[in-house]
């Protein structure tokens, strides 16, 4: 037993080194890719907004390059993001190839999830680079969006998907298989939770470092502090008054 609970403690320090170098490295590139972005700087646009080159293939860049790109910071971003929250989810496994395992199933998610937002983002720049009507209309849509986010954040569903994230504990035993689709289970359920938070992250800005930290520490006190619920609707409340103040600057 002695053996065992040692192994064990053992086991837990390695996660949780790999993890805090695994944190410190995306963090980092986040950071460099987010000035890298912003000394790029973005294309003034019909109703004086700039649009990030973060949706446009620079030169020389082919479309599969591009989606790589996009993808690869896409997910360095969310580990520095989610990664804090993740750890108590994976607590009970108990071997660090399963944690590994779930880890993967996780950020596998959040991959699909970003080649989808990225198709969208894509598609949307596109049109608005060849319909200056519509790119007029995008300071009004932001605001929209905005509101819609705090909505989402301040609803019952959102208490919800907190609670149901708060309580995906990794199972003390198991195989590969199951580790890998717990990690899955627990990415789906994650992204459901945090729909309102991506779209403040796309409305204010993916190279804006201070909005990921901003959204970074949100999503690590709705998922670990003692309140959820008031956290959460105080975030929505503050992201609706965002959205209320850009409104009435587009009209």
């Amino acid at each position: 037993m002695t053996s065992t609970r040692s192994a064990d403690r053992a086991s837990q320090r390695a996660v949780f080194g790999v993890s805090a170098l695994l944190f410190a490295a995306s963090a980092a590139l986040t950071i460099v890719w987010c000035a890298s972005m912003s000394a790029v700087g973005g294309m003034s646009m019909p109703g004086g907004w700039t649009m990030s080159m973060a949706w446009m293939r620079m030169p020389g860049e082919t479309w599969p390059g591009a989606v790589t790109s996009f993808l690869g910071m896409w997910v360095v971003m969310m580990v520095a993001m989610m990664l804090p929250p993740l750890l108590p989810a994976l607590a009970g496994f108990r071997r660090t190839r399963l944690v590994a395992l779930a880890g993967a199933g996780y950020f596998s998610v959040w991959a699909l999830s970003g080649a989808g937002i990225y198709a969208v983002g894509s598609a949307v720049a596109r049109t608005e680079l060849h319909w200056p009507a519509v790119a007029r209309l995008v300071p009004l849509g932001a605001a929209a969006a905005l509101i819609a986010a705090g909505a989402v954040q301040v609803s019952p569903w959102k208490v919800r998907q907190l609670a149901a994230c708060r309580a995906c504990c990794a199972p003390t035993r198991g195989d590969a298989r199951t580790a890998w689709l717990h990690g899955v289970r627990f990415g789906v359920k994650c992204t459901l939770c945090c729909g309102g938070l991506m779209a403040v992250l796309l409305v204010g800005g993916m190279m804006n470092i201070a909005v990921v930290a901003g959204l970074a520490v949100a999503i690590a006190a709705e998922r670990l502090g003692p309140r959820p619920d008031l956290v959460a609707r105080a975030i929505g409340a503050g992201v609706m008054a965002t959205g209320a103040v850009l409104l009435a600057r587009a009209v």
